[in-house]
Parts: C-alpha cells; sequence; structure tokens
C-alpha cells in the first residue's frame, strides 16, 4: 500500500535543518525551502524559528499540543526541530500523545548552506515515515540519518556526526529504505498524561567519586524536584544516597542509570550504598530512562497535577 503523503503536515519549529550561513543563524528563506524539500502535497505550518535551546517548557509544551491535536484527528505530522533538545520535546510529545497518527520528529547537523546538508534527506526520510501505514501505532518517533527510533529511548549520541541519535536501551525502531519505512520491534503505548503545565522546577544532578551531600541539599532547596543520574546499577556514595532519600520524603526524587544501558538492580548488592539501599526508602527508579527523559517526564507529572503515589505509579513504570 503505497504512503498517502498529501495526509501529513509539516510543523517548522526552528533549528539547524532552518539555517543558513557561517556561522549558521536562522534563515527565514531556508523556512520556506523546507515546504517546497517536503512536497508541494505536505501542508506547513511554521511553529518557531529558533534553535531548540531558546525554547521554553512553555513553548515546548505549545508545540506538543498542536502536534497531539492533529495526529488525534489522524493527520500524520513532521516536526523539524534543532538537535540539541530534540530528544527531550519528543519524549514530551510522546508522553502526551494516545493517538493512532504518528507524530515524527527530525532536524539537521550541518545548515541548508553546508557542503553535505543532511537537512533535505531528513525532511523526505521524516515525511516518508509519517505517512507510512506501518508508523500507525508507533506513537512520537525520531527520524535521523536513515534511521527512526522511539521517542522514549532517543538519545542525541553525537554532537557533531549527522547520524547523531541513538537508542542504547532498545535499538533503532527501524529504518528507511528507498523511501519506505521497515520496522523492527513497537514500543509498548502507554496511558497520555493531560499536562496542564510545565513551569515545574526539576534538575538533574550526577553523583561521583567524593560527591557531597551539601550540593545536593541546595539544589533540592530551590527544585520541584530532582532526578539523580546514579553509577552504576543503582550504587551510590553512602553519604549522598542518606540525604536523597532525606530529600524523596518531602519532594520527588527519581533515581536512573548513568550508564547509556543497563539498569538499576534490585537486589544484586547488598553493601551500604547499594541497589537495596536506593529501593529501601521513596526514591522513584526509573531506570529504563535517560536522565533527561526522567526530567521531562517528572516535570510533566507534576504539571499534570498527579498526586504523590501516582506520580511514584507512573514514573515506576519505566523501571
Amino acid at each position: 500500500m503505497p504512503a498517502d503523503r498529501s495526509s501529513v503536515r509539516l510543523l517548522v519549529a526552528g533549528g539547524t535543518i532552518a539555517m543558513s550561513g557561517s556561522p549558521a543563524r536562522p534563515s527565514l528563506e531556508v523556512i520556506e525551502q523546507l515546504q517546497d524539500e517536503a512536497g508541494a502535497h505536505v501542508e506547513a505550518e511554521v511553529f518557531a524559528t529558533v534553535p531548540s535551546v531558546q525554547f521554553s517548557p512553555a513553548d515546548a509544551l505549545a508545540l506538543c499540543r498542536r502536534a497531539v491535536d492533529l495526529a488525534r484527528s489522524g493527520t500524520p505530522v513532521v516536526i523539524t526541530h534543532g538537535t540539541d533538545l530534540l530528544e527531550e520535546v519528543a519524549f514530551l510529545c510522546d508522553l502526551m500523545h494516545d493517538g493512532d497518527a504518528p507524530i515524527v520528529f527530525t532536524g539537521a547537523m550541518r545548515a541548508s548552506s553546508a557542503p553535505g546538508a543532511d537537512g533535505p534527506a531528513n525532511l523526505h526520510a521524516a515525511v516518508a515515515v509519517a505517512a507510512a501505514p506501518d508508523a500507525r501505532g508507533h506513537g512520537v518517533l525520531v527520524a535521523f540519518a536513515g534511521t527512526v527510533h522511539a521517542a522514549r529511548y532517543v538519545r542525541k549520541a553525537d554532537s557533531t556526526s549527522v547520524d547523531a541519535f541513538a537508542s542504547p536501551q532498545a535499538g533503532p525502531l527501524g529504518h528507511v529504505e528507498e523511501g519506505r519505512l521497515s520496522t523492527r520491534w513497537a514500543a509498548s503505548r502507554l496511558p497520555a498524561l493531560d499536562v496542564k503545565h510545565l513551569d515545574a522546577t526539576v534538575e538533574i544532578l550526577t553523583p561521583g567519586l567524593g560527591s557531597a551531600p551539601a550540593a545536593l541539599t541546595a539544589l533540592a532547596a530551590v527544585c520541584d524536584g530532582l532526578v539523580i543520574n546514579i553509577p552504576g546499577a543503582g550504587h551510590t556514595p553512602p553519604a549522598f544516597l542518606d540525604a536523597a532519600q532525606e530529600i524523596a520524603a518531602a519532594k520527588p526524587v527519581v533515581a536512573v542509570a548513568r550508564p547509556w544501558r543497563g539498569a538499576l538492580l534490585h537486589n544484586t548488592y547488598g553493601y551500604e550504598g547499594s541497589e537495596v539501599d536506593l529501593r529501601s526508602g521513596t526514591i522513584i527508579c526509573a531506570g529504563s530512562l535517560s536522565a533527561p527523559a526522567a526530567r521531562i517526564a517528572l516535570m510533566a507529572g507534576l504539571g499534570s497535577g498527579l498526586a504523590s503515589e501516582e506520580l511514584a505509579e507512573f514514573l515506576a513504570r519505566y523501571d
């Protein structure tokens, strides 16, 4: 069954794919070219013209709401976005999306004026994915350098290569070959969140050799919640972990694994500061998520008005 690209909606949201020059800057000319590159059959609307690091949480939420509304009406969506924070906004969108039509994020690592600009190929592939019948029911995807990733697992893995994204925990969901999507597996769909706002203050702290509990306490004082990027499979300097458990009694603290692949163990080790101690209090373990994804999930959960027990249950599904 051929892909019906005429039904795809393109949301332009800035980033390198919409930049030109040396040094590269946003270009209205390039933004106008994106629709031509996507194909005359693809309807486009411009949401933003800025790099992703200039997005606010409110901007990201508004973009995701627009995409989710379109997808819920049955319209496949492609979003061109800056790559620096693409994984965070794509995962936010996935948390909110419960429709069958796909939402596909893409971007570029080279500006349109650079030799070997990768934007056109990525955009063509993303449109092909969005229009493919096999993409339906997969939620939010990221199409980049011929590879397709589930938003829940994707990470920006290289700061300069055109092959910039990877899914260390799960591997690619599929690939685009000759303009056709082939899938290898499907991510389970989870209930969507009704994110009313995204203004909670959540930060990430990565403990290491000799990390001082005072730094954790100081950060917690100005945050609504914390994500702790735990070394190994759930092993933390004991004094640091004690401080984190004390904080977790008052506000949400989410633990993820610092290594790119793996999990937080349950009871392999029993020494002080091990995973047994980590799981002995009210810290929420979400070991399948990256630290940026866990931060977005916590912000979204708080912005959905989830009570403490509901928030813990929501995040624990990623353990």
